[in-house]
């Protein structure tokens, strides 16, 4: 009886697991929404070197997080990124940026050899984050550097985007916010785009070698040695 009962459990054990496959939905991948970004024309724009841009440690993954109404994040079930988040971040703000500013010349740091920017822009992204029933919100700070080293410009943004509560709905706002913050940064970008140039540091001249009777005088004098008279006489023979 028992050797009947087996082969039995075993075939039960195979349908519900053909059934559970059947039931398995395959995860969706997102990326995030660049709009439509103005493909800039001018190739001798503004010089602007973006980056580095520091994202949280929390968005440096490929799990899609969901943000809950406590203020924790849980792993999406339906969905998780299609790359590195931060690449896409990347990518995003350079076209949006190089549109913005009409300009060719928007590189991602670490810069090539010979690029001299106008403006340097170091850009971190503390929040970037969504629920089914939490807006999706962007937290950032950006400082600008001139071509002098000085810092032009220091600025936290918080930005905040609705959204219908799907997982391609989310996704689509925190592109949207990244879209934003692109702009705003562009506006505040224009303003540097007629720096003075940096005067060059004066050479300085040549000492010329001083007269040979100026270093004479400016060494010790040594006292001549004179003779010393006495009532001695000599005598010769």
């Amino acid at each position: 009886m028992t050797a009947l009962r087996l082969p039995l459990f075993l075939l039960l054990a195979g349908v519900l697991g053909l059934a559970g496959c059947s039931v398995h939905q395959p995860v969706s991948l997102y990326q995030l929404d660049s709009g439509s970004p103005v493909q800039p024309a001018q190739s001798a724009g503004m010089a602007v070197l973006l980056g580095p841009v520091i994202i949280a440690d929390y968005l440096q993954r490929e799990t899609l997080l969901q943000r809950q109404p406590d203020g924790s994040l849980q792993a999406a079930t339906d969905g998780r990124w299609a790359g590195s988040l931060s690449s896409d971040i990347d990518q995003l703000l350079m076209r949006q940026v190089a549109g913005h500013l009409d300009s060719q010349r928007v590189v991602l740091a670490p810069a090539t050899t010979g690029f001299t920017p106008d403006v340097q822009v170091l850009l971190t992204i503390t929040r970037l984050d969504s629920g089914a029933k939490q807006p999706a919100i962007l937290d950032a700070q950006w400082r600008l550097i001139d071509r002098r080293g000085q810092v032009r410009d220091n600025r936290i943004v918080h930005l905040q985007e609705l959204h219908a509560g799907s997982t391609a709905s989310q996704v689509q706002a925190q592109g949207i916010l990244l879209q934003r913050l692109a702009e705003q940064l562009s506006v505040a970008l224009k303003p540097l785009a007629n720096q003075p140039p940096v005067a060059e540091a004066p050479r300085k001249r040549d000492a010329k070698p001083a007269a040979p009777a100026a270093e004479a005088e400016k060494q010790p004098k040594i006292p001549m040695a004179s003779p010393i008279r006495t009532d001695m006489e000599v005598f010769r023979f």
